[in-house]
């Protein structure tokens, strides 16, 4: 009786003839992928089961002919993952526990700067470490490690790889301490800003939208000191009688809507002042938004912040009508100590 050699997906397996098992078809895989040397002990094996045939020794629990899996060079080899892979993989892991603005926003930056690597070796990270601080500012190159070193940590828990070689390589770096003086403006220059908004002071003819129109949006943030991206996700069923409800944000770089950046619902109350800007604005259904563009969508804070509002408060700098320029984020650090 001969015993066959076939292959199932590229996989080699023996072929039994059917008369030892009551006429029913019997196979056996080796667990070997089809090369010229994986069939040579194919071939042996199969001679065996013949011969045992012959002597009316054959083994019907076909353990006997069964290859051990250290025959198999393929099926002993361990996967070696890269950089590059173990972040999908780290991704995909953290894809349902961080925010998509997360992703979208930083994990998709470290991508970008992994594809520019010199290595993606995970044993060259001494090398990769050297490149990020010749490339970038130590402060980047330091939050970069940092992921590469919490991938890695993930990597070794789930059994991808044996060493963080990433571990501790943030240590070394010095960064520089950042200046902890926050600018703020005073009542007066508020009142200023607010008139030159009010009366398009430094609004160019050829603007497609007087500055008068986004007098509102300016005066909120100060009133409220919420986030800008707080403030043009803003819909009228945030509003009450009595407070407003800051529960979500529209990033300008991401355009989603998303929870605020401490991931918590605030309510501020509303004052005399907050609702006569309310009434003027003019209460609308619960969908529709406080502030718009043109088309109806939130405003583009990024582009607000270029095409408005640093043209009037430099301009205003300019005439000496208020002492320096900063950007409408410090609208949030003025209303903190005016409040106080």
């Amino acid at each position: 009786m001969k015993v066959g050699i076939e292959t199932l997906k590229s996989r080699l397996r023996l072929r039994f003839p059917r008369l030892l098992f009551n006429s029913n078809q019997k196979y056996l895989s080796l667990h070997l992928v089809d090369t010229p040397e994986n069939r040579v002990v194919a071939e042996l094996k199969a001679r065996q089961a013949e011969l045992d045939i012959l002597a009316g020794h054959f083994d019907f629990t076909l353990t006997r002919y069964k290859i051990q899996a250290i025959l198999d060079p393929t099926s002993t080899k361990e996967r070696t993952y890269n950089l590059g892979e173990l972040w999908e993989k780290y991704v995909e892991f953290r894809s349902d526990q961080v925010e998509q603005s997360t992703i979208l926003r930083d994990y998709s930056l470290i991508s970008k700067r992994i594809k520019v690597l010199p290595t993606i070796d995970t044993t060259k990270s001494i090398i990769i470490r050297d490149y990020l601080l010749s490339t970038y500012s130590a402060e980047t190159a330091k939050r970069t490690l940092k992921q590469f070193s919490a991938c890695c940590k993930w990597a070794v828990l789930s059994k991808l790889i044996e060493n963080n070689t990433f571990k501790d390589l943030v240590s070394g770096i010095k960064t520089k301490r950042k200046d902890s003086t926050i600018l703020t403006f005073n009542k007066e220059e508020i009142n200023t800003i607010i008139d030159a908004f009010t009366s398009n002071k430094y609004c160019s003819k050829h603007s497609s939208r007087l500055h008068s129109y986004y007098v509102n949006y300016v005066s909120l943030l100060f009133l409220t000191g919420c986030r800008p991206e707080e403030a043009v996700a803003l819909k009228w069923k945030h509003i009450s009688k009595t407070h407003i409800t800051f529960a979500e944000a529209v990033p300008s770089d991401l355009k989603i809507r998303k929870d605020t950046k401490t991931h918590q619902t605030r309510l501020f109350p509303i004052n005399n002042q907050l609702e006569q800007l309310l009434k003027s604005i003019g209460y609308g259904e619960d969908e529709t938004l406080l502030f718009y563009s043109r088309n109806s969508r939130e405003i583009d804070t990024h582009n607000f912040l270029n095409r408005v509002w640093k043209p009037v408060l430099t301009n205003l700098v300019k005439d000496r009508l208020i002492r320096y320029y900063l950007p409408q984020d410090n609208c949030r650090h003025t209303f903190i100590p005016l409040c106080l």
